[in-house]
This record gives C-alpha cells, sequence and structure tokens, in this order.
C-alpha cells in the first residue's frame, strides 16, 4: 500500500517553472532537427543544380541522416538510460555541431551525404534523449501531456521556420550556409542543459550488452537500406530487408532470453504502445511524402522562391501546433481510439483534395497540407503520449528510442517509397519533345530538377515544351502519390480505433 501511494504521489506531483524552462531548453535540439529537415528538402533544388547528383543520390542526401539513425536509436537510447540521457543529449550536441560544419564545405554529393550519414550519429543521442527526459521532468500525466503537445508542436514549428528561415539564406548566400545554423542553437543547449536539465538514469540498468547492440544496428540499418534500394531499384534490391529481418529475430530473441534486456519486448504485447507505434510511422510517411513532392511542386512548376514556397506552407505547421495543443484536452475527456482517427480523418480529406486536382491549385495545396498537418500533428500527441505512459519510467530512453526509430523509419518510407513511387511514374510518363539532344534527355528522365536545367539550357519553343512535359507527368505521379498517401492515413486511423480502444485514467503514470 504505501508503495502504491508513493507512485501515485510521484504520478499527482506537478512540475515547477524550472521544470518548463527545462522543456523550452529541450526543445532547442527538436527545432534544430526539424528545422534542418525542411530546409533541405527545400534546399534540394538548388542543391540538384549545384552538385548534379543522381535521383538516387538526392535520395540519399535526404535519407542519409535518417538511415544511421534508425541504426543507432535503440542503441543510443538503452545507453542514455544507463550513462544519464542528459550525458547523452550533450554528447550528441557537440558532435552534431562539428559535422554540420563540415557539411559547409561538401563539393560534391558523396561529400554531403557522408556529412549527413555522420550528422545521424550524433543525431541519435538527441531526439530520444529529449522525450525520455520529459518522463522525470513532468512525472504529473496531464503536464506531461502538453509537454509533448509542445514537443510535437516545436517539431512542426522548425518545420514551418525552416523553409522561411532556409529560404532566406539560399536566396541570399550559397545553399552550403544552411547547415551553420546548428551552431548558435546547439551552442545554447550546451550552456542551459547542465543548469536546468537534470540528469536522469535507469537506477538498475544492468550490464552493457554489445552482442545486443551489434545485433540491433544489424536490424535496423540493413531494413532501413533495403527499403530505399526497393525504392530506387525495385525488389531485386530487397536482399537487405532479408538479411536486417534476420538479425532482427535474432535480437528479439537474445532480448527475450536475457535477465535484463537491453529493450524490454514486452511493451510490444501492450496494445497502445504497439498501436501508438504504428499510428506514428504510418503518419509520419504520408506527411513526408507530401513534403517531398510538394517543395520540388512549388520552387520547380510553380516558380516560387524557396522562401514563398516555405511561406505557403505556413498555415498546415501553425495548424499543426494548434491541433496538438487543442487535441489534449479532448484526450482527457474521450477515448484515444475515438480521438485518433477523428483527427486523422482531417489529413485523409488533404490527401483526396491533392489526388482530385493533381497538384495544380496552389491555394488547393495550402489548403490539403493545412488539414494534413492539423490531423497529422494532433493525432501524433495523443499517440506520442501513450508510449511514455505505457513504458516504466526507468526505460523511458529505450521507449523513447523505439519512438523515434518509428519516427525515422517513417521519413525514410516517406521520402524513398512515395518518392520512389512519384519518380517511376514520372519516368514512365514524361514524353520527351521532339528536339531535345539526348545528354539532355537523360537528365530530364532522371529528376524533375534536371528537366527543368535541360529546359533552362535549351530555351525557346523546344525549352518551353519540356518545361511543360516535365510538369505534366510530374503531377500525374503526384495524384498516384497522393491516392496512396490517402491509404496511409486511412491505415492508421484503423490501427488506432483497433488498438488504442483502453481509456486510461489520467492519474496513470
Amino acid at each position: 500500500m504505501t508503495i502504491t501511494t508513493s507512485t501515485q504521489q510521484i504520478a499527482d506531483q506537478r512540475t515547477d517553472w524550472r521544470g518548463w524552462v527545462a522543456l523550452a531548453v529541450l526543445m532547442l535540439p527538436v527545432l534544430l532537427v526539424s528545422v534542418d529537415n525542411t530546409i533541405l528538402n527545400f534546399a534540394l533544388p538548388a542543391i540538384a543544380r549545384d552538385l548534379e547528383p543522381s535521383s538516387a543520390e538526392q535520395l540519399w542526401i535526404i535519407d542519409a541522416y535518417s538511415l544511421v539513425l534508425a541504426g543507432l536509436l535503440v542503441t543510443m537510447g538503452s545507453l542514455g538510460d544507463r550513462f544519464g540521457r542528459r550525458r547523452m543529449l550533450l554528447w550528441g550536441a557537440v558532435g552534431f555541431t562539428a559535422v554540420s560544419v563540415l557539411a559547409v564545405f561538401a563539393p560534391t554529393a558523396g561529400w554531403l551525404i557522408a556529412a549527413r550519414a555522420a550528422m545521424g550519429l550524433f543525431g541519435a543521442s538527441l531526439m530520444p534523449s529529449t522525450m525520455s527526459l520529459l518522463r522525470g521532468i513532468f512525472p504529473n500525466r496531464d503536464q506531461r501531456r502538453i509537454a509533448i503537445a509542445i514537443w510535437a508542436g516545436m517539431f512542426s514549428a522548425g518545420a514551418a521556420l525552416g523553409p522561411i528561415v532556409g529560404g532566406f539564406l539560399i536566396e541570399n548566400l550559397p545553399w552550403q550556409s544552411v547547415f551553420l545554423l546548428a551552431v548558435p542553437v546547439l551552442a545554447v543547449l550546451l550552456v542551459l542543459a547542465p543548469i536546468f536539465v537534470r540528469e536522469s538514469r535507469d537506477p538498475h540498468p544492468g550490464p552493457v550488452d554489445a552482442a545486443s547492440i551489434v545485433l540491433s544496428m544489424l536490424a535496423l540499418a540493413p531494413v532501413a537500406y533495403g527499403i530505399k534500394e526497393v525504392a530506387v531499384h525495385g525488389w531485386a534490391g530487397a536482399a537487405p530487408i532479408a538479411v536486417g529481418a534476420l538479425f532482427g529475430w535474432l535480437f528479439v530473441r537474445r532480448q527475450l532470453r536475457m535477465p535484463t534486456p537491453m529493450l524490454d519486448m514486452s511493451l510490444f504485447a501492450r496494445a497502445a504502445f504497439s498501436g501508438s507505434l504504428l499510428v506514428n510511422l504510418c503518419s509520419v510517411i504520408a506527411l513526408v511524402g507530401f513534403l517531398y513532392f510538394v517543395s520540388q511542386h512549388l520552387q520547380l512548376i510553380v516558380g516560387l522562391s524557396p522562401m514563398v514556397a516555405g511561406f505557403a506552407l505556413v498555415p498546415g505547421m501553425a495548424l499543426s501546433i494548434l491541433g496538438g495543443l487543442a487535441v489534449t484536452p479532448i484526450a482527457r475527456r474521450f477515448s484515444a481510439a475515438v480521438v485518433v482517427p477523428s483527427c486523422l480523418s482531417l489529413a485523409f480529406v488533404g490527401y483526396l483534395l491533392v489526388a482530385a486536382a493533381g497538384g495544380h491549385d496552389l491555394w488547393l495545396l495550402v489548403i490539403a497540407f493545412a488539414l494534413l498537418g492539423a490531423g497529422v500533428g494532433a493525432a501524433e500527441t495523443v499517440s506520442g503520449e501513450l508510449i511514455l505512459a505505457n513504458a516504466p519510467a526507468a526505460k523511458a530512453g529505450a521507449a523513447s528510442a523505439v519512438s523515434e526509430t518509428a519516427y525515422e523509419l517513417g521519413a525514410v518510407l516517406g521520402t524513398s517509397v512515395l518518392g520512389g513511387i512519384l519518380t517511376a511514374s514520372y519516368r514512365s510518363t514524361l514524353v520527351i519533345p521532339a528536339g531535345v539532344p539526348d545528354v539532355l534527355a537523360g537528365h530530364a528522365r532522371e529528376t524533375l530538377a534536371g528537366a527543368m536545367n535541360a529546359a533552362d539550357e535549351l530555351g525557346g519553343p523546344v525549352g518551353r515544351a519540356l518545361r511543360d512535359a516535365a510538369a505534366h507527368a510530374f503531377d500525374g505521379g503526384v495524384t498516384v502519390t497522393s491516392l496512396i498517401g490517402a491509404a496511409l492515413v486511412v491505415l492508421a486511423a484503423l490501427i488506432g480505433a483497433s488498438t488504442l480502444g483502453r481509456r486510461r485514467k489520467a492519474a496513470a503514470g
């Protein structure tokens, strides 16, 4: 009875002002990572014109960070539980800053891809640390729900801020300048985190299991890599997925046999935990896939500058923040099995609007993304809180790492699968006008940016014809991709309705 009462008292304890300052400090790396991802989406046309990457290299520039991150998240989350989550956060901040500076000097696409991969190494200790530290800072579930809504909102705010700030930099400075944003942001983090963010760790972590660390990396990284290969080369590139699945089975088998596993597999037996992960995965795929094609459409077809294109998506990002905050009181009163599908219905309507118009109407794209942002932002706030609520406090780092793995794999899938489908549709439907030289025709078939560069080089009626043909082929692919995105949102809603039905009391921590 005493232990139960003590646990209840901890869960009811409300955080004072220092906790909210700590939350503000932890939002700095969240903001940075989100800004970084969005800047790259909008900087891609400038990078493509400068470094002239192939279509596969374009995907790698975006995804190299996520692929490395996916392979290391569980390891870093577990190490944070053992050695200290704040310590891992600070270590990641120092490394992330250093390799961001190296990315500034990238002379080739290969260099930039390598720098992005190195950023993933250190980024793997940033994001899980931010979410897992929230569990200790906000033991009261009502406050924690608000904190997670702010966490998700800042992620969306960064996505909104990224195109605007990045657009300004790209229009006035070389595209390399976007990587310098990490320096001032993480410098502030390194000063304030030791003051306001208290350290937390698992009091009984057990021994470090090197075999589990290696197995987790050999499981996650090949799966993420295989997803990219399938997107670019078709099912002939699926072998890495099979390799990853084999090591994944060995990892799970080892965890089930260990008295103190690196990752508690019993978490996945909880329907709310597993269901929330899948909801987040499908939602992120849909959201990132939309950003992948809309950023290219707005800049390369509509002809907007990167900054103006960024402003066009601000309403969606703002509604994502407001949706996360607005759903917080609703989630206290109604079952997540009702709230999450209801929120995702907005995202479904948004994708249907794009599928119906094919991306031709600028304002329709703005409205569609507003609906998508509001729906996904609200749904992920509810599911993200359920992930932490269904994990023991001592294992918050590992649970947050699993959650972040779902986010990052979703980002990879959104770009690779939806982006790969869009690229395949574009290539299969593009009709090269007469008079285009073979070399330029080859560039045009590779990517939309290649087609627009070729059209600019040709000029005249032939150049205009190539531009129109590329725009038509790309928007046709947008229609197909939008229907797939709508199906993913429906799948997420069905998962939420079937797995999140058990209502939990607000006091449960």
